[in-house]
């Protein structure tokens, strides 16, 4: 959540850390490791897939949102299993699983298991943190570095002040592309610095531009995880929240939250006399930005200077931006087949890290060419099941995805 701060810096950071995940490669290595590719089970009845041609041939996928123009495209579906007390199920065949479409079964004929690794992209946001809070950052993602399996790739990205006409605007840095070097990505969370101001949405659509814009190779498909851990508010870019949950869809990343509760600590010094010490206002631009979410009809200069607010608007506004964000990240997380996680503090993070790569490390992906093809635009429900286990297990997945539409 982005404030201009006054006079004392804002004693909080809203950390935010995307994972998106191949696990195709050894940690050390360049390419993925051929005896790690996911099994390819079967082609669907009506043939194999179509690839388009290009200087970039993949075999398409579709994603939420997505439109693509082919006869024949690939659904891919992350799905994590658990038992009744909620430990992950390992060891499970393509034969376990059962996948519908609209109440419809379909053939599975993508299959990866447990142990093919994943591909991360890590942000690190320390807007308006202490030199202690990015301490306890970096110590946090270095402890998720080490915890994840060989094979594991990950990216850095963090949040940077730059310089632009007098004055430092916040920015999204990729501070180390995606590798599985353990020592260059310690390296990359020792540069890590800090900014005034939370480009949350810019820093995932960087992530989805530019860390995850080829599409994913066959070894690689369903194997992207995104996870933030953040309080969510976003007060600094130039992107929204659709327009970065199209772009994760789209690239087939499950989205992981890890959500800091930051909420207490801010609406005390919103409440603040703006001169005073440690005051916290918001700016211009998230302001405009509550606006046209809550209040489009709104007149724009009800909604520029936060000091001329009272105190029950100024806490008004506060808890209507907490729970969006929360509703975002639940939304994403939801579509995308992830999951959220609660921090109360970040001394919480490295656990709640701990419970994400756990999770990562024991996710399944499906894949299925729609028997349905139609190109009517209309979303459709995914559920997945599992059978010939001892006991009735809880299966997470994607919710669904939108056909392709028009000719």
């Amino acid at each position: 959540m982005q404030f201009i701060r006054r006079l004392a810096p804002l004693g909080s950071v809203l950390f935010s850390i995307i994972l998106c995940a191949h696990f195709g490669v050894p940690l050390g290595a360049q390419e993925p490791a051929q005896q790690q590719r996911p099994r390819r089970v079967t082609t669907p009845d009506s043939g194999p897939a179509k690839e388009i041609t290009g200087s970039n041939s993949s075999t398409a996928e579709i994603d939420e949102g997505d439109v693509v123009r082919v006869d024949t495209q690939l659904v891919s579906v992350p799905a994590v299993v658990t038992n009744s007390s909620g430990r992950p199920l390992a060891g499970l065949r393509t034969e376990n699983f059962l996948l519908f479409e609209n109440g419809r079964q379909q053939k599975i004929t993508d299959f990866a298991t447990t142990e093919t690794p994943f591909e991360i992209a890590l942000l690190l946001d320390t807007s308006g943190s202490t030199r202690a809070d990015v301490a306890l950052i970096r110590h946090a993602a270095n402890a998720f570095v080490d915890g994840l399996r060989p094979g594991d790739r990950v990216a850095i990205v963090g949040f940077n002040a730059v310089r632009r006409g007098g004055s430092a605007i916040a920015t999204p840095e990729v501070l180390t592309k995606l590798t599985g070097d353990r020592n260059e990505l310690r390296q990359a969370i020792e540069r890590l610095g800090s900014s005034n101001g939370t480009p949350f949405y810019d820093g995932l659509e960087r992530i989805a531009d530019e860390i995850f814009l080829e599409p994913p190779v066959a070894a690689m498909r369903g194997r992207r995880a995104l996870v933030a851990l953040t309080d969510g508010v976003d007060s600094a870019s130039d992107s929204d929240f659709q327009t970065v949950r199209l772009k994760l869809t789209r690239g087939g990343v499950a989205a992981y939250f890890i959500q800091v509760n930051t909420e207490d600590f801010v609406e005390e010094r919103l409440l603040r006399d703006c001169g005073d010490d440690g005051a916290v206002i918001l700016s211009p631009k998230q302001l405009e930005r509550y606006r046209r979410v809550f209040f489009p009809r709104a007149k724009r200069e009800d909604y520029v200077d936060f000091c001329a607010m009272g105190s029950f608007e100024r806490m008004q506004v506060s808890r209507d931006l907490y729970n969006l964000a929360r509703r975002e990240m639940n939304e994403l997380a939801k579509a995308t087949g992830g999951n959220n996680f609660l921090a109360a503090t970040l001394q919480d993070a490295r656990a709640a890290f701990a419970k994400v790569a756990t999770e990562i490390g024991t996710q399944y992906s499906l894949g299925y060419y729609p028997d349905n093809k139609a190109r009517d635009g209309k979303f459709r429900t995914i559920r997945v099941e599992v059978q010939g286990v001892p006991e009735k297990p809880q299966v997470r997945a994607r919710e669904g995805y939108y056909a392709p539409k028009g000719q």
